[in-house]
Order: C-alpha cells, then sequence, then structure tokens
C-alpha cells in the first residue's frame, strides 16, 4: 500500500522560517530510517505557498492563481511517500517522526489510489497506457 505522508504547514512554514541545524539532522537520520527499512519511496519539503502558484480549471477556461494562499492550516510544508504493509504500519512510522515544525504541528496520511481501484472504468488500453507510464517511471 502506497501513501502519502503530508507536513501540514504552519505560520513558522509560510513565513519561510527554516529549520533548525539540530531538526535537519534529526529529520536526515528519521529519513534514514525509513529508507532502510524500505518504507520511504520519495520526500521533500515545499517552499511557502507566496512562491507557490495554483491553476484553477473551469471546463476550457485555466487561471494561474498567485500565493500566498491564506488558511495555512490547509497548506502543506512537505511530503514523503511510503511503501507500507497497511495504515496501522503508517501510523506507527509517523509517530517516530521528529516533531516536523517548531511548535505544534500535524501529518496527514493520505493513501493512494492504485489502478485496481478503479475498477471497470479502468480499460485494457487505460491499463496499458498507465503500465507503460509506470515503467517509465520505475526506469524499465
Amino acid at each position: 500500500m502506497r501513501v502519502v505522508v503530508f507536513v501540514k504547514a504552519t505560520e513558522d512554514s509560510e513565513a519561510g522560517m527554516m529549520p533548525s541545524s539540530d531538526l535537519l539532522e534529526a529529520m536526515g537520520r528519521y529519513n534514514e530510517e525509513l529508507v532502510n527499512a524500505g518504507i520511504m519511496v520519495g520526500g521533500d519539503g515545499l517552499k511557502p505557498s507566496s512562491q507557490a502558484k495554483r491553476i484553477a480549471f473551469d471546463g476550457p477556461s485555466r487561471t494561474v492563481i498567485d500565493g500566498p494562499f491564506a488558511e495555512t492550516r490547509e497548506l502543506v510544508a512537505g511530503y514523503w511517500l511510503w511503501e507500507v504493509r497497511d495504515m496501522d504500519e503508517a501510523i506507527a512510522w509517523a509517530k517516530r517522526c521528529p516533531n516536523p515544525m517548531p511548535g505544534p504541528s500535524e501529518l496527514e496520511i493520505r493513501p493512494v489510489y492504485e489502478l485496481a481501484d478503479f475498477g471497470e472504468a479502468v480499460t485494457e488500453e487505460g491499463a496499458a497506457i498507465h503500465g507503460r507510464v509506470a515503467d517509465r517511471l520505475a526506469g524499465a
């Protein structure tokens, strides 16, 4: 099972406050544990939403919206992509995470859809297309 673990933004992260050396080292050690356990597939920190763009879709229309974005508690400051047995394993690893921000902070764990989750909507051609993309991403 793949999950994305979001590090929720805080006022500090949205202000561009950089982590301390201690936090960088603690997160590096944690990431190393995740990789050594075969859990971490990828992940990174994200710059504040003041440096972000959103693209709004409405039919054929596309509108670019410049950051910063309101509602800091709804924003993401970083993420991991993990491969775990189940949600319980993801929760157990998330609980081992160093506090990712100075002060109160949160992680959000979201399961990733697998192609099989789409059931009958996946045609033979659709499965072939997605298979080719997965192969390319895997370096095949």
